[in-house]
């Protein structure tokens, strides 16, 4: 690996006069893992430019690196407890700041980054109420994002002047006096990672050093990944999001796993790179939504196959949103010519108020579904279906991890029997203290120990199904339907953009009825409107009220690209949703 930490950081670690901190045989805090990090030569990230090009840093560099940003953010005038928001693209600039930032006892702030916005004034509206909400002090961002932050202190006026990261950690710049950094405990809060805003406005999950290590010992250790010594993980998620972040960066870094590190806009021209990524650096470990794993396999051509060897796959998990078990079942017959197991699909359960993970799949074990009665689950039962009964697949997300424990609860908080559906409720040292600086928010979620998620599920011999959002429900004559499985039944129609389509329940005539909303075509939209009804009738036996045909890409989604149930049915109601009249 070469040295990418450049001049300046040899420059400072020379003079640096604090020594070392004193490291436990476990690391407690993110700052000790780094500082136990060894100078093991081949070690270290590796960040690929999406002109192929790499970057990397050993372990030792790698601190060297962090350590002289921290000092310099330091020397810019923060201090330790103050809020940063990072709203920077590039991995490589990103996680050297972040990572600057939580060894000066700063707290980092993910923000999407400008580019691939494409309404501006949302976006600002967006940054401004994180930077607000996590009474941010400073903002970083790159030299040719800058220009997108320049109204930002009209709406966030306590935010001091933008720092820009190629100016602020020039290669040649060190402090000008030496600088010695304030000890970082357990419970010293070490990042704001704010919510995706699929179902309000985004809040400011408190992740402190404790949940963090708490969270990647359990994904990482016996019951979750396993980690091993000739593991190598590869990843082109987003790093402002919680899996790709703590996932990838955090949850490595704290083990000690090598990692490759895409840009997400890599993956986004070309799917296919992430398996030859997976190739080419002979990696073992990957995680990505279930969408990712429909669309690699659709893209994928058979000369992208050829010579491609991913036998070394041994964890290849899927979470973030639902799991459809078709899509993992396509992906094993796309890619099992090119040695990939189906036993590495790891699905999974995780959300940002739990840190990342709550639940996996045993690793290493064929993946588990549980076919139940279409009937029964409007009732909240999950019973097995009979053989010919009208039915719904659902992927196994495994169980809590050890220390942790999941629950399904009622709506009294009465603990349900094993498959009856109720709100999945979990506990343990990964899940946070609550929303930063919103107690309403907090107490609504968080309560005697326990963090109330919101998502609907259950469980069958221990494992854990997920069935959809309290909130998204759509109950129609006394019967529940999960919006998820009215969007999936339809997700194959020709016309019909896969996983852009959108299901929601509205009042008419006092009665709730179900609306569609999805992306097509002007020329396709008259045939789309009867396919997508009819379907649903002769599926699930439902009346739909209206099918709304969109314009492609008129669906609002959040940063990570999820459908915004809510704000889709908001702007229906508002008649603002842009319809196809064709």
């Amino acid at each position: 690996m070469s040295d990418g930490a450049g001049a300046g950081s040899a420059a400072y670690d020379a003079r640096e006069h604090a020594s070392r901190a004193h490291v436990t045989s476990r690391p407690i805090t993110l700052v000790e893992a780094l500082e136990a990090l060894p100078a093991t030569p081949g070690r270290g990230f590796r960040f690929r430019a999406l002109d192929g090009s790499e970057r990397s840093f050993q372990w030792r560099e790698l601190v060297r690196e962090v350590r002289r940003r921290g000092a310099l953010l330091l020397a810019a005038g923060l201090c330790k407890g103050d809020r940063l928001t990072i709203a920077i693209s590039e991995p490589q600039e990103f996680v050297l700041t972040f990572l600057g930032a939580v060894v000066a006892g700063i707290v980092p702030v993910p923000v999407y980054p400008p580019s691939g916005f494409k309404a501006k004034s949302s976006y600002l509206d967006s940054v401004a109420h994180v930077v607000r909400a996590a009474r941010a002090r400073a903002l970083v961002t790159l030299a040719a994002s800058a220009a997108a932050f320049g109204q930002l202190r009209e709406q966030a006026p306590e935010l001091e002047p933008l720092l820009i990261a190629e100016d602020l950690f020039r290669v040649d710049k060190v402090p000008a006096e030496p600088v010695r950094f304030d000890r970082i405990e357990p419970d010293d809060l070490c990042f704001l990672q704010f919510t995706s805003g699929s179902t309000s406005m985004p809040k400011g999950v408190m992740v402190s050093h404790r949940n963090l290590i708490a969270n990647a010992d359990a994904f990482l250790g016996p019951q979750g990944a396993a980690r091993r010594e000739d593991d190598v993980t590869v990843t082109w998620l987003p790093l402002f999001h919680d899996m790709g972040l703590v996932g990838f960066v955090l949850g490595t870094l704290v083990h000690e796993i090598p990692t490759v590190l895409l840009p997400t806009e890599a993956f986004a021209r070309r799917p296919t790179i992430w398996m030859q990524a997976m190739h080419d650096y002979r990696a073992t470990i990957t995680f990505a939504p279930n969408f990712a794993y429909a669309l690699v396999a659709k893209r994928s051509r058979d000369k992208d196959l050829e010579g491609l060897d991913l036998s070394r796959i041994r964890i290849a998990g899927c979470g973030a949103e639902p799991i459809n078990p078709r899509v993992l079942r396509a992906f094993v017959d796309r890619f099992n010519r090119a040695g990939f197991e189906a036993s590495a699909l790891m699905p999974s359960y995780g959300m940002a108020e739990a840190t990342l993970a709550i639940s996996f799949h045993p690793h290493g074990t064929p993946v588990v579904t549980d076919r139940v009665s279409a009937a029964a689950i409007k009732r909240c039962e999950a019973t097995p279906a009979a053989p010919a009964e009208d039915s719904i697949e659902l992927v196994s997300c495994g169980r809590a991890f050890p220390g942790h424990a999941v629950e399904i609860v009622d709506e009294h908080g009465r603990v349900l029997p094993e498959r009856e559906i109720g709100e999945i409720r979990t506990r343990g040292p990964s899940v946070t203290a609550g929303y930063h600086d919103d107690p309403v928010a907090s107490l609504e979620s968080f309560h005697d120990g326990w963090l109330h998620t919101g998502d609907l599920g259950y469980l069958a011999d221990g494992n854990l199904y997920i069935c959809g959002r309290i909130k998204d429900l759509i109950i129609i004559r006394g019967a529940n339907f999960y919006p998820q499985d009215i969007e999936r039944c339809v997700a194959d129609l020709p016309s019909l953009r896969r996983d852009n389509v959108v299901a929601f329940s509205v009042m008419e005539r006092g009665e709730e009825t179900l609306v569609i909303a999805a992306e097509g075509n002007a020329s396709d939209a008259l045939e789309l409107r009867k396919a997508i009804a009819d379907k649903i009738a002769a599926t699930l036996g439902l009346a739909t009220e209206r099918v709304a045909v969109v314009r492609v890409g008129s669906l609002p989604k959040t940063s990570s690209g999820k459908v915004q149930r809510r704000r889709t049915k908001q702007l229906f109601e508002q008649d603002l949703l842009e319809e196809q009249r064709g």
